[in-house]
């Protein structure tokens, strides 16, 4: 067991230029118990190199490739070399990296999506089980403490039973084809680095896995409309989809990255038979609770009574806003107790921290919906998980 020496993280992704990395560095390092001790940044090794050491990483342990550095740490010392590896590269390196981690015994913390389909994500999947490794997914809206907040009080029963569930994620940063040239576009429009969709794939996910966490349900089946509202795209930027799930609870959800003068805009409203919760990414020290013919109630971070898990994830008092970077930083800080105790007789799964259940059930949604979305029937269910395995 570590105790309470600092976790020692990779990084796999993530060099100059690169736009996740920076925001993964500084989450890693808000709390103090993350070291940065290598990287393959970049398959530019000079730029790797210059990344490294602008991060204060050894030039020795700046690899060339992600193949290499794992090779290369697996053979260190058990105090010197890095405990886990986070992912923060382009879609379709998400999977071979993972893998090839998992096999030379490093944990994993992956951005989503997992893999670029279903068929790989159920292989990664069963890779996690037979190398018994950790596997953590970084669905950051998860990591909010008003959403984990949410999550709880629905368990609690407080909404009574859940009845419908609106989510929607809306951006305008791709509204027209001159914002195509930049480097975070292009290879989220390319069908070979980002899969088979872009919009669904890069935030409609978040927003399916959002529902999920605080209803507590699983979505069961969808009616899919995704629309390429840009001409020359190849892959979706706009769609909207609604969904049944495996209580009987309806639900749309609504995602775009061509909505003019949105900037990342995702709202859930969960309405139950007792009350309902409506909270919004953008004001996220918030969470209003809504009833029949009582006056709304607002639960404020650092304020309300809150549960025990939230209150440990606080980390400034009422008033001051704790946002997106907070948020990543509580996923690092859930997953590395897991690092921390994962050979000890306390080793648990947080149920917390997003993984590789999340992971499957993130790529069968994108594959559901992208196929839903081509069919003439109306509902779509659910690509099977077990059945597509065998």
């Amino acid at each position: 067991m570590l105790k309470n020496k600092k976790v020692k993280m990779g990084m796999v992704g993530g060099g100059k230029g690169a736009f996740i990395g920076v925001i993964h560095r500084a989450a890693a390092a808000l709390d103090s118990q993350i070291e940065l001790v290598a990287g393959a940044f970049s398959s530019n090794h000079q730029n790797c190199i210059d990344t490294g050491e602008s991060l204060g990483v050894s030039p020795q342990r700046c690899y060339p490739t992600y193949q290499a550095m794992f090779a290369a740490e697996a053979e260190l010392p058990a105090d010197q070399r890095m405990d886990f590896v986070v992912i923060v590269t382009p879609n379709f390196l998400h999977f071979p990296v993972a893998k090839c981690a998992l096999e030379h015994g490093f944990h994993v913390l992956s951005d989503k999506p997992a893999t670029m389909n279903l068929p790989e994500a159920l292989l990664l999947e069963d890779i996690v089980k037979q190398h018994n490794r950790l596997y953590g997914l970084t669905h950051t809206y998860t990591g909010y403490p008003l959403v984990k907040e949410a999550c709880y009080r629905v368990q609690q029963g407080e909404l009574g039973d859940i009845v419908k569930v609106i989510v929607e994620y809306s951006q305008g940063w791709l509204g027209s084809a001159d914002d195509e040239s930049s480097k975070q576009a292009s290879w989220r429009l390319d069908p070979a680095k980002s899969g088979s969709s872009c919009c669904m794939g890069d935030i409609g996910v978040h927003a399916a896995n959002l529902a999920e966490y605080i209803s507590n349900l699983h979505i069961t089946e969808v009616c899919a409309d995704l629309n390429t509202l840009v001409n020359g795209r190849t892959l979706d930027d706009d769609g909207t989809v609604l969904l049944k799930f495996d209580n009987g609870a309806k639900g749309v959800l609504l995602a775009s990255q061509v909505a003019i003068g949105e900037e990342n805009n995702l709202s859930i409203r969960i309405y139950g038979t007792k009350a309902s919760f409506e909270w919004r990414q953008q004001e996220p020290n918030s969470l209003y609770k809504k009833y029949q013919n009582q006056p709304m109630q607002v639960i404020r971070t650092g304020v309300a009574n809150l549960s025990p898990e939230v209150n440990s994830l606080l980390r400034t008092p009422a008033g001051h806003p704790e946002g997106y970077i907070e948020a990543f930083a509580n996923i690092y800080l859930q997953f590395i107790e897991q690092v921390r105790h994962f050979n000890s007789e306390t080793h648990h799964h947080s149920q917390s921290v997003p993984g590789i259940t999340e992971a499957v059930r993130g790529m069968a949604f994108i594959d559901s919906v992208v196929a839903a979305s081509k069919q003439s029937n109306k509902w779509y269910p659910m690509l099977n998980q077990a059945a597509d395995k065998e």
